[in-house]
């Protein structure tokens, strides 16, 4: 494992929401710092109603003993975004705890990091798909989040 101290920077204007995760994962578990910006852009690639249905299900989730205690789920796309990506890395061992808190989400392009050159990648562009898609803003305000994106 190569000790990387540089800053990645990633737009994620327009990228699938998986793919895009998996390069993240990948590039986590190899020790770079990794900023993602406008996650908001992000796209779920399938018909916006079956996603939307999905995420639903999700909200539903309770435990018998205690219902209130049941898993929390996140509403804001830059929380969906960042579980996504800790659902890919190893929870059970330092390595991939401590990669995770090397990744940096954000919606919007914060003003800080406009120095840096973004990247992007072209195996997760939304241009190769060719069936319907829907962006996880969307999908955030219909789960309920009454968020607003802050240009910093």
């Amino acid at each position: 494992m190569s000790n990387k101290s540089a800053i990645t920077l990633i737009d994620a204007k327009n990228m699938i929401l998986g793919r895009l995760a998996s390069i993240v994962a990948k590039r986590l578990l190899e020790g770079e710092t990794i900023i993602v910006v406008n996650v908001d852009k992000v796209v779920v690639s399938g018909k916006p109603q079956s996603v939307f249905e999905e995420y639903k299900k999700l909200l539903n989730l309770r435990t018998l003993r205690n219902p209130r205690r049941g898993p929390k789920i996140h509403r804001s796309p830059d929380m969906i975004f960042r579980r996504v990506v800790a659902g890919m890395l190893p929870k059970d061992n330092e390595r991939g705890r401590k990669s995770l808190r090397n990744l940096k989400v954000f919606m919007g392009f914060p003003e800080e990091y406009k120095r840096y050159n973004a990247i992007r990648f072209k195996e997760a562009d939304a241009e190769n798909l060719s069936g319907k898609y829907i962006y996880l803003i969307e999908i955030s305000k219909q789960l309920g989040w009454s968020g607003d994106i802050h240009e910093q």
